[in-house]
């Protein structure tokens, strides 16, 4: 599961990288360049490109950009739009739904939702109350929600996003989350990834005082 996961993941950074290279003007690329950008090896960047049947790149001519992208979206289910929602309009929700780049990225945040809403709309995204979820959900075929509750309602909110159809959610409480049959979870906690980073840069450390 995780090598699965592990080349998923790279291939949404060779579509974002891709798409920053073709808005600079670039019609090619070289395995080396994508290596280089999310510090992977050439040889298993043209390992992934031959898994995606994209066998046309050479090490003098490189690969078209524009070919990529599209085997990308193709692969990726991105060739158009994908909508979410956020759920939980707190700071960090409303950051969220500011956050320009996710259209950029091919993510169209089209609502947020709220248990009390104290705005409108948020950057032109309509925010809603928690009870028209369902219908929202419903009427807009809508598949993927970010969560940013407070921690003590995860769970219950989590099982509400499950009974109106919610097929997968990105979790940013510091509540871990688990994965159902009908439902994945991406768990997102940005206080453990920063407690990771001390851990590694002291025991690199260490290393290098050999302790």
């Amino acid at each position: 599961m995780k090598s699965s996961n592990d080349y998923t993941t790279r291939l949404i950074k060779y579509k974002r990288i891709l798409i920053q290279l073709k808005s600079l003007g670039l019609e090619k690329v070289f395995s080396s360049n994508l290596g280089d950008a999310i510090g992977i090896t050439p040889s298993l960047v043209r390992k992934d490109l031959s898994r995606m049947n994209l066998n046309q790149g050479n090490r003098k001519g490189g690969y078209n950009i524009n070919d990529m992208i599209e085997s990308l979206n193709n692969i990726l289910g991105t060739s158009e739009l994908q909508d979410v929602v956020i759920i939980g309009c707190g700071n960090l929700g409303k950051a969220l739904i500011k956050h320009e780049a996710f259209y950029k990225e091919g993510i169209n945040i089209t609502a947020g939702f709220d248990i009390n809403p104290r705005e409108a709309e948020i950057n032109g995204i309509p925010i809603y109350s928690m009870e028209v979820l369902s219908n929202y959900v419903t009427q807009h075929e809508i598949r993927v929600a970010v969560l940013c509750v407070p921690a003590g309602a995860a769970s219950h909110t989590r099982d509400l996003l499950l009974d109106c159809g919610i097929q997968g959610v990105l979790n940013f409480t510091p509540v871990e989350l688990k994965s159902t049959d009908n439902q994945r979870i991406q768990n997102v906690n940005i206080c453990l990834e920063i407690e990771n980073l001390f851990f590694l840069i002291s025991e690199k450390s260490q290393i290098m005082q050999g302790v």
